[in-house]
């Protein structure tokens, strides 16, 4: 008996090819798009260890969990690290990358997170990237959260290595992900004899086997299952147009925070100033004497399809994620996720106005 989902035709050079370029179409990038077959933390390591080494002196910027995931692999690379931290609760600026430069004029590495969705803060890359082009560094970025939900422009904004995966705010397969390399971050590979070589890891196998070989050959069979999925979601924001889907996260985004924040309880928007929150997830602080772990146990009772969760490791006692991102980017996933969580404030002996955060969601999602 054939299934349309295991009895496929082979997926071919061209065809990869071309959802690389509809990848390439989207970040709105002339450089070489590469789509790596495995989650997003794939091309991340792969990028820092392509592209630093024992040489390599790196800014690492910290404004969540993969931030210092980041630090830990230049450190392995051998690099020389300065770790740039800020409160999970903010996001860092250009001064104070500008000020880390003047500290450390040696810096030639620069690694940053674009938006966190475990903190639910996001960073002003096209400010920093103006600091990162001004000191001649590589520019080393995570999109993977952002794009679909912001503006990911890796060119503008002089970004030599942005990953991105689909998972989030693009609404598609988690087993797939891209990097977009510019020549300067091929140099630096092909200068760095501790890149990996004959990996899974290495980008620069792709480079000169699939890239400079005219993307006739590929190097290994391709997950095709998730390459199609990642084809059927880049159509997907086509057709509606990267701005309406980038609007709506901003939408989910906004109307979360006047939500919460209707809805009383002691429940308010964990980043402080809207304009440091992310558009693809909004986290919470629970009140004070509550788990935030215990909070969101209790919401998805009412219903598990929820997308909620509690904040990882020791975050799971304060903050509470909103994940309204791709499918979820939704009024009505807005207003459910709200409501699940006035049950829970309830059952905890919280007050709650259930109607103030509705009124809230409505007219926050109509502006």
């Amino acid at each position: 008996m054939t299934h349309p989902f295991l009895d496929l035709a082979p997926l071919g050079a061209d065809r990869f090819a071309s959802i690389e370029d509809r990848v390439a179409r989207l970040l709105a990038t002339e450089q070489d798009v590469v789509i790596m077959q495995g989650e997003a933390l794939l091309p991340l390591e792969g990028a820092i260890r392509g592209a630093a080494g024992p040489g390599t002196t790196a800014l690492n910027v910290i404004t969540g969990p993969y931030g210092q995931t980041f630090g830990n692999w230049l450190r392995d690379c051998g690099a020389t690290v300065y770790d740039l931290s800020v409160p999970y609760h903010t996001a860092v600026t250009a001064d104070q990358v500008k000020e880390a430069f003047a500290e450390h004029p040696e810096i030639d590495f620069v690694s940053l997170v674009h938006a966190e969705a475990a903190t639910g803060n996001t960073n002003p890359v096209a400010e920093i990237g103006e600091v990162v082009r001004e000191r001649g560094a590589l520019f080393h970025l995570d999109a993977v959260a952002s794009v679909g939900a912001e503006p990911v422009l890796p060119d503008a904004w002089g970004v030599d290595l942005c990953v991105i995966g689909a998972q989030k705010a693009m609404g598609g397969p988690a087993g797939v992900s891209a990097v977009s390399v510019s020549e300067r971050a091929w140099a630096r590979m092909a200068a760095n004899p501790r890149a990996p070589r004959r990996s899974y890891l290495s980008l620069l196998d792709w480079k000169e086997r699939w890239i400079d070989g005219g993307r006739t050959a590929l190097l290994h069979a391709p997950a095709q299952l998730e390459m199609l999925a990642l084809e059927a979601c880049l159509e997907r924001i086509e057709a509606v147009g990267p701005d309406e889907v980038m609007a709506r996260h901003r939408r989910a985004a906004a109307a979360t925070r006047a939500g919460a924040s209707a809805l009383g309880g002691g429940l308010e928007p964990y980043v402080h100033e809207a304009s440091e929150a992310a558009p693809v997830a909004t986290t919470l602080r629970a009140p004070a004497g509550v788990a935030a772990s215990d909070l969101v146990a209790r919401a998805l009772e009412t219903d598990p399809a929820l997308p909620l969760a509690a904040g990882g490791g020791p975050l799971a006692k304060e903050m509470i994620r909103v994940n309204h991102y791709g499918a979820d980017a939704t009024r009505e996933a807005v207003e459910a996720s709200l409501t699940a969580l006035a049950t829970a404030l309830t059952d905890h002996g919280t007050d709650v106005d259930v109607e103030a955060a509705r009124h809230a969601v409505a007219g926050t999602w109509r502006r």
